[in-house]
């Protein structure tokens, strides 16, 4: 059932399919779907968009995306406000109380997981493991749970696991680490010029042990372990995620639309691929870039064909 898919994730235009968009799915036949806030408005509309979609690949397991972190990245916002649940109030109150963050923590996950499930997705792309780090972009800010990685480690691991339980898959983000960009990636590409032993103690740790599906790469020039690629393009970046930091499941990169990543779309996609991403994403929606990139892309392997295998075995 699995099989003959296309190793891309991508996002559709509106609350339902297009005649155009039905056609690029049956064509091209994405692992996976990615909804933002521009697909949703409801609980029932959205998931008579999501069955529609499951409907295609006659798959009720079929990836169905979300990025539902809290705080400001909320693509729920048209039927629950989350805005002052953001990562960085857990880990000031895991801090604070550890026994009233267990509770909220779990209720939080819980009821996220709920919304999702009553919408038909099924993987959440948290948590972010960037750290928090002073006088850095504030594209991670408050998504950061701490500028220690030890409570940010401690807490992505329970993030995995309380997700994992309802039967959502996660995907750890953004690895090797975004903490210390000084620039948005989606709209310049930043450079980080630290030691990689100081990466290493670091913004790399708190992504090791993960029991994570799923992991989305950043869109980070580590000048230390490549002077030219970002960690999504670098085969040495993802050589290391793979061995030093032990990520051994499915890497996926960040969206190949952002401005970060400087070539064409057809270069953007094959660079990803040969480096060694295992699934690329492309969220804008743009039917002629997500043809470019589909038509640029493998069929899932074996290794993706198994690891989504042990992921559907999660699902309720």
């Amino acid at each position: 059932m699995i099989k003959n898919r296309r190793a891309i994730i991508v996002g559709i235009k509106s609350y339902k399919l297009s005649s155009n968009e039905k056609k690029f799915l049956i064509k091209y036949k994405p692992w996976g779907v990615i909804l933002f806030l521009r697909n949703i408005k409801s609980i029932k509309q959205t998931k008579v968009l999501t069955d529609s979609i499951k409907k295609i690949f006659k798959d009720k397991n079929y990836p169905i995306l979300i990025d539902q972190e809290g705080g400001r990245v909320n693509r729920l916002s048209n039927i629950i406000s989350f805005d002052s649940l953001t990562s960085e109030y857990f880990g000031n109150l895991y801090e604070k109380d550890k026994m009233k963050f267990d509770i909220i923590y779990k209720l939080f996950i819980d009821k996220t997981s709920h919304l999702l499930k009553l919408i038909g997705a099924n993987i959440n792309t948290v948590p972010v493991l960037d750290l928090r780090i002073k006088g850095s972009s504030n594209i991670i800010g408050n998504r950061s749970f701490s500028k220690k990685a030890k409570i940010v480690s401690k807490l992505g691991d329970l993030c995995i696991k309380l997700f994992q339980e309802n039967s959502i898959g996660t995907i750890i983000k953004h690895i090797p680490g975004h903490g210390l960009a000084k620039v948005d990636s989606h709209n310049f590409t930043p450079v980080v010029d630290k030691s990689l032993n100081y990466l290493k103690k670091y913004d790399f740790s708190v992504f090791k042990k993960k029991n994570c599906f799923f992991a989305m790469t950043a869109h980070v020039i580590y000048r230390n372990i490549d002077k030219l690629n970002t960690a999504t393009q670098s085969k040495k970046v993802i050589n290391h995620i793979r061995n030093s930091i032990g990520f051994k499941n499915i890497i996926i990169s960040d969206d190949l639309s952002m401005k970060s990543l400087k070539e064409t779309m057809k270069d953007n996609t094959i660079k990803s691929f040969k480096a060694g991403c295992n699934i690329v994403l492309h969220c804008n929606s743009n039917l002629n870039e997500m043809k470019i990139v589909a038509e640029n892309s493998p069929l899932i392997s074996s290794f993706i064909i198994k690891k989504t295998s042990q992921f559907y075995k999660i699902l309720s």
